[in-house]
């Protein structure tokens, strides 16, 4: 009932909606350094994460732009890919052994359209997600390195010991040794 409770904080679902909903679901596990999505390739599939720790980013030349993490109870996708159904930009790797539930795209419409809750319940998390992309820009633009360090060690300090440093610190848009030195020395 964890999921349940973390639906609705977003709205709030009926029971017989959120077991129509997770009626459809299915599991799928994956190892470290699976990859659920790489760019080209079209997400069919949007995931809930039960365990684990999931990133997304893109390449450009050597250097890695970390997007995301999820982890539980969040949704994990493209969101662009899985919404539009078009090919993805980006990766979405997974960082530990994760056990995700998905649904596809087919069948989450046909729930929306069965289910007025139900699509109450995704526009909300999707409008908290975009208000999530926007307080993070906002943190990157207006922050200094530490009080971004901060604010993330604040919001998901569980990631400090699950993720390799080097891509909480290109999430933060710090350099790695910048990183490091405030991982050593700044309290939160």
């Amino acid at each position: 009932m964890e999921r349940y409770e973390f639906f609705k904080q977003f709205h709030d679902i009926s029971l017989a909606d959120y077991y129509l909903l997770t009626d459809c679901l299915k599991t799928r596990s994956f190892r470290k350094g699976d990859f659920i999505t790489v760019p080209g390739q079209i997400q069919r599939e949007l995931f809930f994460v039960k365990s684990g720790v999931q990133m997304s980013y893109f390449e450009k030349g050597d250097k890695i732009y970390t997007l995301a993490f999820t982890y539980f109870p969040y949704l994990c996708a493209i969101a662009e890919s899985f919404s539009f159904q078009v090919p993805s930009k980006y990766h979405l790797i997974c960082l530990t052994d994760s056990e995700l539930d998905y649904i596809t795209h087919e069948n989450l419409q046909k729930l929306v359209d069965q289910s007025q809750q139900i699509e109450r319940l995704f526009r909300r998390m999707t409008e908290a997600m975009f208000a999530g992309m926007i307080d993070l820009h906002i943190e990157l633009r207006a922050m200094n390195i530490e009080e971004r360090y901060k604010e993330f060690c604040r919001k998901s300090p569980h990631l400090l010991q699950l993720v390799p440093h080097k891509y909480i610190a290109s999430y933060l848009g710090i350099d790695p040794t910048n990183f490091s030195k405030l991982f050593n020395n700044v309290k939160f």
